[in-house]
């Protein structure tokens, strides 16, 4: 068999691999772009086989291509679907503005596949066309967004569950630390007590609270101008077709698609997609900020805090033996940092629409789905393999909640800011403990001492005692 097949195009002729199920088009951008010797994701490659089958489907139905072709199209577009073919979309992710090098690869796989279906060859066009079948009432400027669209939220449908199991995981150790006093900490200096487990509690509020912020957020990639083919105003299309197609594409996607009420506007925004990626943004952020709170808790094991301990995966030293460092709380922030540098640039590329098109697609594609990915795969290694298996020191918790001059700040009601900000200051001074000046300066009763100095009291809201209600601002009398 030869090894390359003589296809034409608008621009000529040119050699293609005579294996190959792409064709001319492909084959210049694959020779106009060897950029960064990456490919489109594979969900990318899902949503428009997706638009693909949808569309042909609803053009059979309305009688705008026949029977057999229409159904030759389907069944390509499925296997594109199942990913069959995925090793045939060669087009790097940075390539001609508005995704029409990818999209033109996907027309031409699924052409080339549905020619062999009905018995015919491989960049012989003669019974299914890219263009004038598989692309039929379509264009690159309404299909590439809506298989970002659409893409994005295939591949969020992976990360939901992972930030589920996280939180879950978080709200468990909450639980499971909830007895375990500590001193709290702000700008990293001595606070009140607080319980451990009320720390972790509240990094499983935060990461519900950004998985709800992100599915709110990709509520608009839900509205589509599919149907709106060269610049949002349907030409060459069936007045049915764009609601038809829409609906047809719902139904075989599973996710909840509408028609936008604009079509213009669906073509010429997509502020939708910098929607996402900043809440993937926020995400990362929050990420960031539990990491760095897990190395400083686990920081030691002799000269840090020491509060607990996670799990050992790997040596931490070539040098330094028995050295073990927070390997997964590490990973977790590097890559927050990729993703926020992925949605710097989702933003510069959302900004830089002209018109009725926005050309810079491609990387808002590239850059929003590489950022649920790693993020995906980063946060189900982080919660499998560090969050999980966390334990927690008990003793040095409790040695720092007791020893903490914060302990002070119960006495406010008691005797006032300022006195009880003398004995901090005398505290620090001496080494001397709260407890120990406020017996030693009379200013409390033992019985007082005990309730009020109580740590675990701390961790809560509470009145003031009622006898301290009665009291003036003078130092009180052991025993009264």
């Amino acid at each position: 068999m030869r090894k390359t097949r003589m296809e034409k195009d608008s621009l000529g002729f040119i050699e293609v691999p005579s294996r190959a199920y792409y064709g001319a088009q492909t084959a210049r951008a694959v020779a106009n772009y060897p950029i960064s010797g990456m490919r489109a994701h594979s969900l990318l490659i899902r949503a428009i086989g997706l638009i693909k089958r949808a569309a042909a489907e609803t053009n059979k139905k309305l009688g705008l291509i026949d029977a057999h072709r229409a159904d030759a199209i389907s069944k390509a577009a499925q296997e594109v679907i199942d990913g069959k073919w995925d090793e045939e979309f060669l087009v790097d992710v940075f390539q001609a503005g508005a995704g029409v090098s990818f999209h033109m690869n996907a027309n031409e796989v699924i052409a080339n596949r549905a020619n062999q279906l009905l018995g015919g060859k491989l960049g012989e066009y003669a019974q299914v066309h890219p263009n004038d079948h598989v692309n039929y009432g379509q264009s690159t400027n309404d299909v590439f967004p809506t298989a970002m669209r659409l893409g994005t939220l295939l591949a969020l449908e992976t990360l939901y569950p992972v930030l589920e199991s996280l939180a879950a995981s978080f709200e468990k150790k909450g639980k499971e630390f909830d007895g375990i006093l500590k001193s709290g900490r702000t700008h990293l200096q001595d606070a009140v007590p607080i319980r451990l487990g009320q720390e972790f509690a509240a990094y499983g509020v935060a990461i519900r609270k950004a998985r709800a912020n992100i599915a709110q957020q990709a509520d608009g990639l839900r509205k589509l101008g599919l149907g709106g083919s060269a610049v949002g105003t349907g030409i060459n299309t069936h007045p049915k077709y764009r609601v038809q197609a829409i609906a047809q594409l719902a139904k075989l996607s599973g996710q909840k698609l509408l028609p936008a009420k604009d079509m213009r506007w669906a073509m010429q925004s997509n502020a939708c997609m910098a929607d996402v990626s900043a809440a993937l943004r926020s995400l990362a952020l929050e990420i960031i900020r539990i990491s760095n709170d897990l190395r400083l808790l686990a920081s030691g094991p002799n000269t840090g805090l020491a509060e607990i301990v996670l799990p050992s995966l790997q040596p931490g030293s070539s040098i330094m033996p028995g050295k073990i460092n927070p390997v997964m709380a590490e990973l977790a922030a590097m890559v927050s940092f990729q993703v926020i540098g992925n949605d710097t640039a989702v933003a510069y590329a959302v900004q830089a629409g002209q018109l009725e098109l926005n050309v810079m697609m491609p990387t808002m594609a590239y850059n929003v789905l590489q950022s649920i990915t790693i993020l995906a795969n980063m946060l189900r290694q982080f919660d499998q393999h560090c969050v999980a298996g966390i334990t927690a020191n008990r003793a040095r918790c409790r040695m720092y909640a007791e020893s903490t001059v914060s302990l002070a700040t119960a006495l406010n009601p008691y005797i006032g800011y300022a006195k009880a900000a003398e004995i901090v200051k005398e505290s620090i001074a001496t080494g001397r403990s709260i407890v120990e000046l406020a017996r030693e300066k009379n200013l409390l009763s033992e019985k007082e001492i005990a309730e009020i100095l109580d740590p675990q009291r701390m961790t809560e809201p509470q009145a003031p005692l009622r006898a301290a209600k009665k009291r003036d601002s003078g130092p009180s009398r052991r025993g009264n």
